[in-house]
């Protein structure tokens, strides 16, 4: 049931691009209600995430657009507190993994296998838009968060080397790929508010 809620959800989303047609106004007003609604929640309960809602969350972050479709993400989900002092060694926001039902930490592989455009063998190059698509991923499971009715905050791990170095390490992850965001998830403390972010004065039409 959750996973179809969502669906209909990215169903709106697409009509809202007009891929699909004229877009019924309840659409509409459901994507932007989610979209606006969306906010950093940094405490949580003690109430655990099911496997559904992890799953959901999982399949909103792997349906983000990635440039040539390479998909570079991958995902650790941790649910063991006791592990965290290891994993993220050092890093500030450690109070907030502790309390959360769950820790994405999304990660990207900084590479890419293509075949040259000439034809020949595939070779590995670098992957110049690894930050876009996994910047695109972990938007997508916030919003999914904000959907289940689930609190969720984006903390930095990358570019900064003393919040990525300690989870790749520990969670052994291969030498061309990197923690990205490291995002903690679960039920609201507290009573966030969204942020009123709309400012005209940085509109420009024609040029700047």
């Amino acid at each position: 049931m959750i996973y179809k809620s969502f669906v209909r959800l990215l169903a709106a989303a697409a009509l809202v691009c007009g891929c699909a047609g004229p877009v019924p106004v309840s659409n509409v007003d459901a994507v932007m209600d989610n979209i606006l609604s969306r906010k950093s929640v940094r405490s949580y309960t003690d109430q655990k995430l099911t496997e559904e809602q992890i799953n959901t969350l999982l399949r909103a972050a792997m349906a983000a657009p990635s440039g040539s479709n390479v998909q570079p993400w991958s995902f650790v989900v941790l649910t063991d507190p006791s592990e965290y002092e290891t994993i993220f060694a050092g890093n500030f926001n450690m109070d907030k993994f502790k309390q959360s039902a769950a820790v994405f930490v999304l990660c990207a592989d900084t590479t890419v296998t293509r075949t040259p455009r000439g034809g020949g063998e595939p070779v590995v190059q670098p992957n110049g838009t690894w930050r876009d698509d996994l910047g695109a991923a972990t938007e997508n499971l916030l919003l999914a968060a904000e959907s289940l009715g689930l609190g969720a905050v984006w903390t930095a791990s990358y570019p900064y080397k003393d919040r990525y170095m300690p989870p790749k390490k520990a969670l052994g992850l291969p030498d061309t790929v990197i923690p990205y965001s490291i995002v903690p998830v679960g039920y609201p403390a507290g009573d966030e508010q969204p942020k009123d972010k709309w400012d005209p004065a940085r509109i420009h039409y024609g040029r700047w």
